[in-house]
């Protein structure tokens, strides 16, 4: 079990500008309860946020860092929330997860700062995961065919590159294509402050191993 300490709480500065409209977007798409798995939940800001808003909603926030599940914890036990899980040590890139089924699928911020193995490992899970109909969000900054690159954001993407030559801002093609192979299909992409994107993805089709997406 991670330490609830207060003291291994860590924060975010960003979470604090985007909580309240990835919440608002939420609100529209989650079902009127069950599990919702979070991808990459980071300090765990957005997850206490997110479940005090939801109380519906039984929350389930996983990190592959040791130090982001502690922090995940402390914020939990601080914040005296009944709906929110343990935090699960989860890689996205991984082949196997370490839960089942689930209603929901969210991810914040996580797909242009990793390999893109995580993307990769993202859609195969949630694809896997997620009943008919379920969904997956994902908000970040993405690159976009015919629309014009905001100056922040080519900058952003310089610097992540140097961090890790495996990060930068993917394409939006790049990502559907990648969520289409999973039986998840582009449903609607909704901007959002400082030139970021909601996108969000439906399960339509079953996978079958070895084939793909299948009808």
């Amino acid at each position: 079990m991670p330490d609830p300490s207060p003291d291994a709480r860590r924060s975010a500065p960003a979470v604090a500008r985007n909580r309240e409209p990835i919440a608002a977007q939420l609100l529209q798409l989650l079902p009127a309860s069950g599990l919702v798995l979070e991808i990459a939940s980071g300090t765990g800001e957005h997850a206490v946020y997110f479940a005090r808003k939801m109380p519906h909603i039984i929350w389930q926030p996983s990190d592959p860092s040791p130090e982001a599940r502690a922090s995940i914890a402390a914020w939990t036990a601080a914040e005296r929330l009944a709906n929110v899980r343990p935090p699960l040590a989860l890689d996205a890139a991984a082949a196997d997860w370490p839960v089942g089924k689930v209603d929901a699928v969210v991810c914040v911020n996580m797909i242009h700062i990793s390999p893109w193995e995580a993307t990769e490992g993202l859609m195969r899970g949630a694809g896997a995961r997620l009943p008919p109909d379920g969904v997956l969000f994902a908000y970040g900054a993405f690159l976009q065919d015919g629309v014009p690159t905001a100056p922040s954001n080519v900058a952003f993407d310089a610097d992540l590159k140097r961090q890790d030559p495996r990060f930068g801002l993917r394409h939006l093609h790049d990502v559907a294509a990648c969520a289409a192979k999973n039986g998840l299909a582009l449903a609607r992409v909704v901007e959002m402050p400082s030139n970021n994107l909601s996108l969000v993805f439906r399960k339509v089709m079953a996978v079958s191993p070895g084939t793909g997406a299948v009808p």
